[in-house]
């Protein structure tokens, strides 16, 4: 069991974050990731939308022999875990809790903030996440467009940072000194959404905590990888074209994502299945 491939999934290319932590501490593991650009936003969508669509590509992972999976995404978290878990016999991280912890352990002043898509924002699930810790006051903003800049590969643009200054502005202005990236593609906007909030206020995002739940899990279980031969890192996407996927990951994550194969999970339509790789000169 210990040489198959951890499994992570998310709507688009934000949960690569999430993927570079992992392989920074745990870089015997392979990886299978899983990009559900068919359906990218999730935030946007219905929830029960969003579960639908989560599941068929869990449900394919599972299929692929993954040892653990690895809900790399809010909305999907806040959509459907509880079911992942119920449904799969694997472990199952998410991306909320760790991010929460983090959280209440930094905190000065008790005043964090949330910020997410809107999917999770309704779905409440940071405030139920949260009420562990009834002495922190949380103060939550949906963050809908961040995630089509991200998508469009834009993280510097002057549309932008206004975007993150009206965003923003009610959070800061409302005293917090934390500030939770509810979101796995908003650890790629930490430069816009740093400069608005300034240095006064602690940025938390769930990639490296994720990483550590996964690490601690693996050792818990006894299921790291002990083989000595080198990890496999495999990237798929859904949709009908790699080539986007692959030019936004190169972009935000370099040489390492070197090729994306297109897969057909539940009833989602694609292409033919093939790999989309980089050209070389």
């Amino acid at each position: 069991m210990s040489d198959r491939p951890i499994g992570i999934f998310d709507s688009g290319v934000g949960g690569l974050t999430v993927a570079r932590a992992i392989r920074d501490q745990l870089p015997r593991e392979s990886l299978l990731y899983v990009g559900d650009t068919a359906h990218s936003p999730y935030g946007p969508k219905p929830l029960a939308d969003v579960r639908r669509f989560a599941l068929e590509v869990l449900d394919d992972l599972v299929e692929q022999d993954v040892k653990m999976l690895v809900i790399a995404c809010n909305t999907a978290s806040s959509a459907m875990l509880r079911d992942a878990r119920e449904r799969y016999s694997v472990p199952v991280i998410e991306v909320i809790q760790p991010a929460v912890r983090t959280a209440v352990s930094v905190t000065r002043n008790h005043r964090v903030g949330v910020i997410a898509t809107e999917g999770t924002i309704l779905s409440r699930a940071y405030d139920d996440a949260f009420a562990a810790a009834p002495h922190l006051e949380l103060f939550s903003r949906a963050c809908p467009e961040f995630v089509d800049h991200v998508e469009a590969g834009d993280t510097t643009s002057r549309e932008l940072v206004a975007l993150a200054e009206h965003y923003l502005r009610p959070l800061v202005e409302s005293g917090i000194d934390t500030l939770v990236l509810g979101c796995t593609h908003y650890p790629f906007l930490k430069g816009a959404i740093s400069y608005v909030v300034g240095d006064g206020v602690q940025l938390v995002s769930s990639d490296t905590e994720t990483a550590n739940d996964v690490y601690r899990t693996l050792v818990q279980s006894g299921i790291e990888r002990t083989s000595p031969g080198r990890p496999v890192y495999r990237y798929e996407a859904t949709g009908t074209s790699a080539a986007e996927f692959l030019r936004l990951a190169e972009q935000f994550l370099g040489p390492e994502v070197s090729s994306v194969e297109l897969v057909e999970t539940g009833t989602i339509p694609i292409a033919p299945k093939s790999p989309t790789t980089r050209s070389t000169p």
